[in-house]
């Protein structure tokens, strides 16, 4: 389990356009080594993010984590998309949605607005908003453990739903199929590297923070400390997404090593294979 000799977080965007201020990478190698953040001259792409991923993937057993939701809730209603001629594994879905929208840079934008509108709430016309918000099992855990209720793909409405980020993330997703296993939906290859979800909430609580979000370079180099990671190397004071990427590439390597957190005791066959699961949620 310890197989991993590098460490990559993601923090994602599913905004419309071909380049993107939210997203953030970062990554650290085994030991104590100091989480750093892989930055270009210009804001990311999210094809950039899936050509980095391929290219480095060779190079070095690498964990790559992605802070947005591989697969809708499908437990509590039996179907992804109730009253739809929709797929219900997750594999299958990722392709429906790659073959649905054309929108630009992995965009999934249309997935929502335009081909399944009825199932996202994205204002007051559309209703009740509590009947948008279905979890999967995996979430349910996270708020039964007291990390609070995670967001619901289903709601598309404000600057932080994940809605279109994790559509987007599945067309990102379908193009690793045969080159990058993915899980739960792949099982744990024996070597190499290896992508799995992430909710970078998780390792801000495992550093034994409060809140939800680092804003500082103290606050941050806290939180390293207590992944047991040495301090950020930063000459100015990191943004959230920064944060984000930084703590959770140090969560990640924190926990890979133990197996519990690759058998937590909700993952079954079934849901493996159809809402998966977010690495790191017991």
């Amino acid at each position: 389990m310890n197989r991993f000799q590098r460490f990559a977080a993601i923090d994602w965007s599913g905004a419309k356009g071909r380049r993107h201020k939210g997203i953030a990478v970062a990554i650290c190698d085994s030991g104590d080594a100091t989480p750093r953040l892989v930055e270009r001259h210009r804001p990311w792409s999210r094809t950039e993010v899936l050509e980095w991923l391929l290219e480095t993937a060779s190079e070095t057993p690498t964990l790559y984590g992605f802070d947005f939701s591989y697969a809708p809730p499908i437990v509590e209603r039996g179907a992804y998309l109730p009253g739809e001629a929709a797929p219900e594994d997750a594999r299958a879905l990722w392709a429906y949605v790659d073959a649905l929208c054309g929108d630009e840079d992995l965009g999934a934008a249309s997935f929502l607005e335009q081909h399944h509108r009825r199932h996202f709430y994205f204002g007051a016309a559309d209703g009740i908003k509590a009947d948008f918000l279905h979890h999967r099992v995996c979430e349910h855990a996270f708020n039964a453990g007291g990390g609070g209720k995670a967001s619901t793909l289903y709601d598309a409405i404000g600057a932080a739903q994940v809605a279109k980020a994790s559509f987007a993330g599945m067309r990102l997703l379908h193009r690793l199929q045969g080159r990058v296993p993915v899980w739960p939906m792949d099982r744990l290859p024996a070597s190499g590297s290896l992508v799995v979800e992430i909710y970078t909430r998780v390792f801000i609580r495992l550093a034994g923070l409060c809140g939800r979000k680092v804003r500082s370079l103290d606050t941050l180099n806290q939180a390293l400390a207590a992944l047991g990671s040495r301090p950020a190397q930063l000459a100015r004071e990191p943004n959230d997404h920064e944060t984000d990427v930084l703590i959770a590439a140090a969560g990640l390597r924190r926990i890979a090593g133990d197996p519990r957190y690759w058998n937590p005791s909700g993952l079954t066959p079934h849901i493996a294979h159809t809402e998966g699961w977010t690495f790191g949620v017991l």
